[in-house]
């Protein structure tokens, strides 16, 4: 386990950053998405995790790559992962020769 911070979800970045900002409410910005409502609202809320399908589009929408948003994705979900309790049977030693 490990004690780093808690990485924000990368739907919370898109709610503060990019909508909040622009005053635009989760029913606009589905539909210039073109994703449903309730999917955008659960990726916003931090209850569904960011697919690369909508890393593509919030990309594309906001001039930023998909990468940048797949890789918050992936700090929360490793974060998320790296609380849980995992035991474990450590692979012995390698030798080459």
């Amino acid at each position: 386990m490990t004690n780093r911070r808690k990485p924000t979800h990368p739907g919370e970045v898109f709610r503060e950053d990019v909508l909040k900002p622009l005053g635009l409410t989760v029913t606009e910005a589905a539909k210039r998405l073109r994703v449903n409502r309730k999917t955008l609202s659960e990726i916003l809320n931090g209850k569904s995790s960011l697919s690369p399908a909508m890393a593509v589009r919030i990309g594309k929408a906001t001039k930023t790559t998909p990468e940048s948003w797949l890789y918050m994705q992936a700090k929360f979900d490793l974060w998320v992962a790296e609380q849980q309790t995992v035991e474990v049977e450590e692979f012995e030693h390698l030798t080459t020769g």
